[in-house]
């Protein structure tokens, strides 16, 4: 009940407490003493007036002289108003003169009964409504007792002059407590108003208001007082805090440090003694110096939080636009986080990895072993690094993955952060590099081996010529000569086939148009396609830029691709040419369709390869695509194909490095635009910058 009051009914019920519980002690107090000292004193009166009356009553009663004990009672009674009754007893005890009225009381006889040797004898009587000491005194005549004295005083005098004295304290406390309540209702109105600021300005801090002002305004400014003109103080001019609470105050007294020992430094200062205020104010000073602090730090916080909100910002940007598949673990290898690149290529959403067991793996499906491989790396708080056949959403892709533990600072493994760079196209870089210098090699050996042989064959073919002669036709030797010069013909086709697949001549190239090289293979092609009711359809982009090249050995290229293309389809069938310009990549890009039986799967990474043929024996050597592969290449450009699933050819139909199953076969080249400051001679590129450069203001 007490707790729910207000501080200032408390502060007003703490002082009434007080001062009441002072006044009832107060009274206590005065009360007992005063009346141990009013019976102390009237004991004494009560003795001498005992003493007095056994004086002068003693001649009065030797001689039985009733009226002048009557008159010297009578007397003693009148003198003092709290004397209850006066008796005087002769030496039997019986009662000579009284002052009791209507009856003497006989019980009285018995108490209080003074011997002959005391001066006098006190005791308590109580006639059941009022007190009285009882006082009785012997009257003696040398060693004979005459008499008795005894003299009653009453306590009710005693009693109403406490009661007055209690009542006068009582009158006095309850008037201190009448001004200490109104000292303290104003007291505590003025303390409980600035704890009331202080409140308020709580509540502000607590809403998010961090610009309060709780202590009140200096009235003397330290500028004023200090007659300081420096306006760079942070001091100056400011008048919601304290001088000795700010920090790099110029003011020559000042001392640098911490907020606690400048305070104490400052205490000694003029400007603290007279603007100082008791402790409520201290208390305030410090609770906007709180809160200016607090808003500093909020501040420091706030601009903290941007700043990683920012670098989080750019950190998922970075790990979101890499190509590369991200993924961290904990050391359960439990999936932390994943950047979109692992998400888009496993088809896992970001939100459904976390906790989640999504390991990167190899497309064999071998988890386990992946898992072991992972725990090793974590134990040995080694990287490893490997390639990897991976199986995605949209197929398998060559991986180069670096695992790599991630240490805490006393070097403690506390998960793996995985690393997969796409190296498909760098593998088929590889392929193709591989590619090129095999056919280098063979170019070489082909170049030595047709050299040696050619000599050999011409010498056959002309006496197996010479030697027909010398037969008639129709004979079994001149057929069996006929048979040797058929062979010898073959031999010196594929020797010269070999001559133009490794002879390394001087190309022409110049700017030339694409469309020009196809239309005139296309209309040398055209005539011998038709016999077979193959079609040969065109669409050829007209806006179509220049390449670099050598028109002659690109006629070649396309000469092959649609000699494959016939022996593929073999008859009723359709061929295409397209051309179109790939803006992004600055390239060229022809395309040759046929509707011809495909390209085994189990052969498209052989097609390029010198001497590879599925044509019978006579009808290729093999060299055709691998001539067409180096042409292309020599040209800066790129030949791809594509097909659709194979099937088994039937007997005697012709077969070649393109023969497949149904759905035809795509080859698609590539070469770059025409540039003229790279792909023109040097000595040209020299005189078209001096040229330039007469012109430049």
């Amino acid at each position: 009940m007490f707790a729910r009051l207000s501080f200032r009914s408390k502060i007003s019920a703490v002082m009434i407490a007080v001062l009441l519980v002072f006044g009832v002690s107060v009274a206590a107090v005065i009360s007992r003493t005063t009346t141990q000292a009013l019976l102390e004193e009237s004991k004494r009166r009560g003795i001498s007036s005992a003493l007095h009356v056994m004086a002068r009553i003693e001649d009065p009663l030797l001689a039985l002289d009733f009226l002048r004990m009557r008159e010297v009672v009578d007397e003693v009674v009148r003198s003092g108003e709290d004397i209850a009754y006066l008796l005087i007893l002769n030496e039997g005890r019986i009662p000579l003169v009284h002052t009791f009225q209507g009856g003497f009381p006989t019980d009285l006889l018995l108490v209080n009964k003074v011997t002959d040797t005391e001066s006098f004898r006190i005791q308590l009587l109580s006639t059941g409504e009022k007190l009285i000491h009882d006082f009785a005194v012997p009257v003696m005549i040398g060693s004979h007792r005459l008499g008795t004295v005894r003299l009653g005083v009453s306590h009710e005098r005693i009693g109403s002059a406490v009661d007055r004295l209690l009542w006068t304290i009582l009158l006095i406390v309850g008037f201190a407590i009448i001004m200490a309540a109104m000292l303290g209702a104003l007291l505590s109105r003025t303390v409980t108003r600035r704890i009331e600021v202080l409140r308020q300005s709580a509540e502000e801090i607590v809403k998010g208001n961090l610009d309060v002002q709780t202590s009140p305004r200096p009235l003397h400014p330290c500028w004023e007082i200090m007659n300081c003109e420096k306006p760079e103080c942070p001091a100056y001019h400011r008048v919601s805090q304290r001088c000795w609470h700010l920090v790099g105050t110029l003011c020559p007294t000042c001392v640098e440090g911490p907020n606690g020992e400048k305070t104490m430094c400052c205490q000694r200062c003029l400007v603290y003694r007279m603007n100082s205020g008791d402790e409520i104010q201290h208390l305030a000073e410090y609770f906007d110096l709180m809160a200016l602090t607090l808003k500093r730090r909020l501040e420091d916080l706030e601009r903290a939080r941007n700043d990683l909100q920012r670098q989080q910002h750019l950190f998922h940007t970075i790990i979101n636009v890499t190509p590369d598949l991200l993924s961290l673990y904990d050391p359960e290898l439990r999936c932390l986080a994943i950047n979109k690149a692992f998400s888009n290529f496993f088809g896992i959403r970001e939100e459904d990895a976390a906790g989640s067991s999504c390991i990167l793996g190899p497309a064999d499906g071998n988890a386990e072993l992946e898992r072991m491989e992972n725990l090793q790396v974590i134990g040995s708080r080694s990287p490893l690094q490997t390639e990897r056949l991976m199986h995605g959403a949209d197929g398998d892709r060559w991986f180069h993955v670096v695992k790599t533990p991630v240490l805490d600072p006393e070097g403690k493994a506390i998960g793996l952060l995985c690393n997969a760079r796409d190296i498909t196209a760098f593998r088929g870089l590889q392929e193709r590099i591989s590619q090129s210098q095999k056919l280098e090699s063979l170019g070489q050996l082909a170049a030595g081996v047709a050299h040696e042989i050619n000599t050999p064959l011409g010498i056959i073919l002309g006496y197996t010529q010479l030697l027909l002669d010398d037969f008639d036709a129709g004979s079994e030797t001149h057929d069996t000569l006929k048979t040797v010069e058929k062979h010898t013909r073959i031999c010196k086709k594929i020797v010269a086939d070999l001559l133009r697949f490794s002879r390394n001549t001087q190309t022409d190239k110049k700017p030339l148009n694409l469309n020009d090289v196809i239309e005139q293979v296309a209309s040398v092609a055209e005539h011998t396609f038709r016999l077979e009711h193959i079609t040969i359809e065109r669409s050829l982009d007209p806006h179509l830029p220049d390449i670099y090249g050598d028109s002659e050995k690109l006629q070649q290229v396309f000469m092959n691709l649609l000699n494959n293309a016939y022996d593929a389809i073999g008859s009723e069938g359709i061929v295409s040419l397209s051309t179109h310009r790939d803006e992004e990549r600055r390239e060229v890009v022809v395309k040759v369709a046929d509707t011809g039986c495909g390209i085994p799967p189990e052969i498209r990474s052989r097609i390029f390869d010198p001497f590879f043929t599925t044509k019978s024996v006579g009808r290729g050597t093999g060299l055709g695509l691998s001539v067409t592969f180096g042409i292309v290449r020599d040209h800066g450009g790129q030949i791809d194909a594509e097909s659709g699933p194979g099937r088994e050819m039937g007997p005697g139909e012709g077969r070649d490095e393109t023969s497949a199953g149904p759905g035809g076969t795509v080859f698609t080249l590539r070469f770059p635009f025409f540039d003229p400051a790279l792909q023109l001679p040097r000595e040209v590129r020299e005189l078209l910058v001096s040229e330039t450069t007469e012109y430049v203001p």
